[in-house]
């Protein structure tokens, strides 16, 4: 410590605080005074202590030797401070190996995970591409146009399944495995009516789905779909639960039986397999409600009955056709309250006989132009779609009895079902399968005309009974 008293300075190092003293040093002296200090930096000073507290002042050089050991004694604390702060926001990293997926065997004993029924079949599945035309331009050239969806692996030499709507119409149709392996199919059969295909790839060895039993389905059973949605996401699965079973439903007038999902179906699905959790196929995905008058909804999926379906794919793909299904031989359409008013009939509601064919199950019965069917054994019907529905309860030599309305009155008619003849592609396009349709002919409503206005004109007073 110092005095200023004549300019002098006074240390001690000694513990009885006698003091020695010095003249000022020189500027030299201080120099070298200040390098060795900076020599020992951060050494502490022993036993320093005042000769008087009533003295002021410091020395310059052992001030800033204060300070500097106080600012690095802080810088090292935040320094900790900080470094301590990081340990404590270490991110946690979990060492846990991936799952090893087992690839199973399907054989409706072993209930699988969602993972490993995908493994067991993702081989099975196929992503379907399809070029069609939709006529012609302003110029008279042909528009193709393109379409996807899916299907799955019936047989090891490489019949598959989808929809009927995916290859409707098709001029190409290519198949594409899980390997990235791809074929030109051929069409085999298709029917409308139940929205099922069967196409042929010529391939040996493939690996096939298990079918499994839809009858055996309940609300709330784990469900997954498989398939190629928006034509682009190929062998994509998504997972829910049977909303519903035996869920009836119209797409585009045709009534069908199906099984509600709130598994995520996408256009391009259509044609894929639906599984259950043992990894059998139970339906085939084919409809999905994107909205509801004017409300969006999601969660709305639909599949197929496998069990409904499967003896007329097995028929396809030995005759290219549904040989059994019933055929009733007439053109039919709904009934509608304008012309029920027109034709001066007292009800409003059946299935209206256009015509019907030569030796057909309808004319054999007795059936002819301008009855109305308003009732199949105890099912009501109201229109074509109801008919159509009905009629996918029997089969080919089946009988039912018929309610009609025939002018003015009602009669009952027994009727043996026909066989639905084998049509080409131009012919399913027009025409509904069942033999009934929304088409007329010229030669129909020629008939039509000479009917009502030759039966009834008289009582119209348009004219005379012939």
């Amino acid at each position: 410590m110092y005095n200023d008293e004549n300019n002098l300075y006074h240390y001690t190092y000694r513990k009885d605080g006698s003091e020695t003293t010095q003249t000022r040093p020189t500027v030299d002296e201080q120099l070298h005074s200040y390098q060795a200090s900076q020599s020992e930096y951060r050494q502490p000073v022993q036993d320093m202590q005042p000769v008087k507290k009533e003295r002021r002042g410091v020395k310059l050089v052992a001030l800033a030797l204060v300070c500097a050991l106080v600012g690095g004694a802080a810088g090292a604390g935040i320094t900790a401070a900080v470094g301590a702060g990081r340990n404590n926001a270490a991110i946690n990293v979990s060492g846990r190996p991936a799952t090893q997926v087992t690839v199973n065997t399907v054989t409706g004993k072993k209930l699988m995970t969602d993972a490993e029924v995908y493994a067991a079949n993702v081989n099975s599945v196929v992503s379907i591409n399809v070029t069609g035309s939709s006529g012609t331009n302003i110029f008279g050239q042909q528009v193709e146009t393109a379409s996807a969806g899916s299907g799955f692996i019936l047989t090891q030499d490489g019949y598959i399944v989808t929809n009927n709507h995916v290859v409707s119409g098709a001029n190409t149709v290519k198949v594409t495995l899980y390997n990235g392996d791809t074929y030109d199919a051929a069409i085999i059969g298709t029917d409308k009516d139940y929205d099922i295909a069967v196409i042929k790839v010529e391939a040996q060895d493939l690996q096939p789905v298990t079918l499994g039993s839809s009858d055996s389905l309940n609300v709330g059973d784990r469900v997954l779909a498989v398939g190629n949605p928006l034509g682009e996401l190929t062998f994509s699965m998504s997972g829910g639960m049977v909303s519903s079973v035996n869920r009836a439903i119209n797409v585009d007038g045709t009534p069908f039986n199906m099984i509600q999902t709130d598994a995520s179906i996408n256009p391009g699905n259509s044609g894929g397999p639906l599984f259950n959790s043992y990894g059998e196929v139970v339906g085939i995905v084919s409809a999905k409600y994107s909205s509801y008058s004017s409300e969006a909804v999601e969660g709305l999926g639909f599949a197929i009955p496998i069990n409904d379906v499967i003896s007329m794919i097995e028929d396809i793909m030995t005759n290219g056709y549904v040989t059994n299904k019933a055929y009733l031989g007439a053109t039919i359409g709904t009934l509608s309250a304008s012309m029920a008013q027109q034709y001066r009939y007292s009800i409003t509601e059946g299935a209206f006989i256009y015509s019907v064919d030569e030796d057909g199950a309808a004319a054999k019965a007795g059936l002819k132009m301008g009855d109305v069917i308003t009732k199949i054994d105890n099912t009501a019907i109201s229109s074509l779609e109801d008919l159509t529905a009905a009629k996918k309860g029997y089969s080919a030599g089946d009988t039912a009895t018929l309610t009609v309305y025939r002018e003015g009155q009602t009669i009952t008619v027994e009727l043996t079902w026909g066989a639905q003849p084998k049509q080409d592609t131009t012919t399913s396009a027009t025409q509904d399968q069942s033999g009934s349709n929304n088409y007329y002919s010229s030669d129909d409503m020629q008939d039509l005309f000479d009917y009502f206005f030759g039966q009834y004109g008289g009582r119209r007073g348009s004219g005379t009974t012939a």
